[in-house]
């Protein structure tokens, strides 16, 4: 308890620090177009970087959880990749972060954009330029079919500003954290992953594709795949892994084709169960559960 209270404390401490220079940032961004505009961002982006660093000095020192990752050095400082991953606990953000450092840019994730006002992490965000969406439900979209293609448009323009700048974009998707009771509500095909929503990696391919130097397939493992946030910051996580391949996606998945119901949609889900079977399997030989049935996950 007291160690997790210390972490706590430290990593406010931390976050306050980089996150008040982050979000002092945005005035200048505000104010300038171009290439100083372009300077300020990647200042922002250093300071976030040194954010990272503090947490992970945090955790190394309090600590005694292993962090391990592989496939990722090819990464480059200077490029523009998108990360496909699974969704497990909050610490996937942390470790995400470690594993991307210093290796490729800045991580930014696709974010709701009710959280541009949450005070200060939403406006540093902005300062860093993460992307805030609006998103409508299928529901919503029956009722008012007029704003049909407006989350691709959305992402369109938030990807544009990535034209020039390095950026590592991450997408959880998922869409929600995994739990046994989540996977049991959901019937889901797989043993340790819920099902993959389609949309948000369909907006990202449709809209930035032409500019991606790299799609990489990132798979978090955990000693018990049912882990969260307190049982990491009480010294209990043995280990975590982040093992990760470059992918190619097929060209027929860089249209806008793949976000509206028809052939070409329903293709693009097959394509992606392909690589959730993969990752199933992956994690079940890195566990050594190779045989579990699904079932046996519910308890």
């Amino acid at each position: 308890m007291v160690r997790a209270l210390v972490i706590t404390v430290l990593l406010i401490l931390n976050l306050s620090l980089w996150g008040t220079l982050v979000f002092l940032g945005g005035l200048p961004k505000l104010l300038t177009t171009g290439r100083a505009r372009r300077r300020v961002i990647l200042l922002m982006a250093w300071f976030a970087e040194r954010w990272v660093q503090g947490n992970d000095h945090i955790f190394d020192l309090l600590l005694d959880t292993r962090w391990q990752s592989s496939g990722l050095d090819e990464l480059r400082r200077d490029g523009r990749c998108l990360l496909i991953s699974n969704h497990v606990s909050w610490v996937d953000i942390f470790a995400l972060f470690r594993a991307v450092r210093g290796r490729g840019p800045f991580i930014r994730f696709f974010m709701k954009r009710i959280l541009l006002w949450f005070p200060i992490a939403g406006q540093g965000c902005w300062a860093l330029e993460f992307p805030f969406m609006r998103r409508y439900t299928p529901e919503y979209l029956a009722k008012h079919p007029e704003k049909r293609g407006v989350d691709l448009e959305t992402t369109r323009i938030a990807c544009e500003r990535y034209r020039d700048l390095p950026v590592t974009v991450a997408n959880f998707i998922e869409g929600t954290r995994y739990t046994r009771s989540k996977h049991a509500r959901q019937n889901s095909p797989y043993r340790f992953l819920l099902r993959p929503r389609v949309g948000g990696i369909g907006f990202m391919l449709a809209s930035f594709s032409q500019h991606l130097d790299a799609v990489y397939d990132v798979t978090l493992i955990y000693p018990d795949h049912d882990v969260n946030l307190w049982q990491f910051l009480t010294n209990r996580l043995e280990w975590v892994r982040v093992e990760a391949r470059r992918i190619d996606v097929p060209a027929e998945f860089h249209t806008a084709a793949i976000t509206q119901p028809g052939a070409a949609r329903e293709r693009f889900k097959a394509w992606v169960d392909v690589l959730w079977r993969e990752k199933d399997a992956q994690i079940a030989r890195a566990l050594g559960q190779e045989d579990l049935p699904p079932e046996a996950l519910a308890g």
